[in-house]
């Protein structure tokens, strides 16, 4: 694999509050410029793109690929407000996901997963060690994985409290991402003593702690899926942070905003998929066009009749990723804000965060969800149709891996119940 060629700094200069933050900039240097970090994103992506193809038929694990990413500065790009004053909000977030992601979907969702978990101590712990845990994750340009939600079928992590204090974590896990590139982990777990689920943060380096790489996937193969496995991790208790999401008894309102933050940039990167597949399929259709020989007299007619076909397929291809963008980008102004960013500057507020998301943003994040999955799975099935490009195949199959975990039918019943009875199911919208 060649070595990382990134073209952007590798310490960005301190960025000011942005639109959907309340970040104060940070106390030296002078504020980046409004077109630094889509510029850093950009130069990334080309980089990315070079050997996209060859990367992602090796299919090792995504070691390159995060010491780019890292390299860039993209790691801390959403870190909370607090963090260093370095952060900046969920929009201009979800845009760098999506310039990375149509380049190489695999490190668009590692990104944009690291984004969301970063955010797991806000909205699940209290505001004294959500602050330390931002501190030391900006300080260390830790990568996140990790899930805060249950897995499927099977029993899960089981969370043992102990006599002296803390909890022993034993179980097994399957991640989507950063399993053997993380610097920490995520993680649901249900104690043993009270049945109810805890999130929790787990170093991969601590004793117990046993990682395996996913081999041969379908799609989506440079993300660093895998497996966890734990037995008998030592968990403190300062790195339980919470109730988990599902729980509604304990888990404060904003906890239901950690799904919901990562489903929404997660209908980013499938997007940006279907946008980067058009986008080549694109070049190679100019590139056929301009190589053509011209035609003989009779044939100009069935010639014409062709590129007619051929304008009529990409329209309709290039319409629906105008609907599915309108869609997501509407989610995201609603889930903007709703997320806890305002406060002191540089911190976060004594009593910590109690609004629960809106119930509207909830159903619009599902409907982006249920969009952008079917329009990613057309977009990229119908550029195969159209061109004739090695590697194109690869966005469908990463379409593919980024969709078939989406209880779509679920998301469409949640949106037909807050439609026709004006709440939400919710199961169906929020687990």
């Amino acid at each position: 694999m060649p070595p990382a060629t990134p073209h952007a700094p590798a310490a960005p200069p301190a960025t000011g509050a942005d639109e959907s933050s309340g970040t104060a900039p940070a106390p030296a240097g002078p504020p980046a410029a409004d077109d630094f970090w889509p510029r850093v994103a950009r130069e990334l992506a080309d980089d990315l793109a070079a050997d996209a193809v060859s990367r992602e038929r090796a299919g090792k694990p995504p070691s390159d690929e995060v010491a780019r990413v890292r390299e860039a500065g993209l790691l801390g790009v959403l870190n909370p407000p607090g963090a260093h004053g370095r952060g900046t909000g969920l929009r201009r977030a979800c845009a760098l996901v999506r310039e990375i992601a149509a380049a190489d979907g695999s490190v668009g969702e590692l990104l944009a997963r690291h984004y969301a978990l970063s955010w797991s101590a806000r909205l699940l712990a209290g505001p004294e060690r959500a602050a330390g845990l931002e501190e030391r994750a900006a300080d260390g340009q830790w990568l996140w994985a990790g899930d805060v939600e249950a897995p499927g079928p099977g029993p899960g992590l089981a969370l043992t409290p102990l006599r002296g204090g803390g909890h022993r974590l034993d179980g097994r896990r399957p991640l989507a991402t950063g399993v053997p590139v993380a610097d920490r982990f995520v993680l649901e777990a249900v104690c043993t003593a009270t049945g109810a689920p805890l999130v929790v943060v787990v170093d991969p380096a601590a004793p117990g702690v046993t990682t395996g790489a996913a081999h041969d996937r379908f799609g989506q193969r440079l993300a660093g899926a895998g497996d966890v496995e734990l037995r008998g991790v030592l968990v403190d208790a300062d790195d339980v942070l919470g109730p988990g999401p599902r729980d509604e008894h304990t888990a404060p309102a904003s906890a239901a905003l950690a799904p919901l933050l990562l489903r929404l940039v997660l209908a980013h990167v499938g997007l940006a998929v279907a946008e980067g597949a058009l986008a080549e399929a694109r070049e190679a259709g100019r590139s056929a066009s301009r190589e053509r020989p011209v035609p003989p007299d009779g044939e100009e007619c069935d010639a014409a009749g062709d590129r007619a076909d051929l304008l009529l397929a990409y329209g309709k291809l290039a319409a629906a990723l105008h609907t599915a963008t309108a869609v997501v980008e509407r989610a995201t102004e609603a889930l903007a804000g709703e997320l806890p960013v305002h406060g002191p500057p540089g911190g976060l507020p004594a009593d910590g965060w109690t609004a629960a998301p809106d119930t509207g943003a909830a159903v619009l994040v599902a409907t982006a969800e249920a969009v952008t999955g079917r329009t990613a799975q057309h977009v990229t099935a119908g550029v195969l149709e159209l061109a004739d490009s090695a590697g194109l195949d690869r966005f469908w199959r990463d379409a593919r891996a980024l969709t078939v975990r989406t209880p779509t039918a679920g998301r469409l019943r949640a949106i037909g119940d807050h439609y026709l009875n004006g709440f939400r199911a919710p199961s169906a919208a929020t687990g």
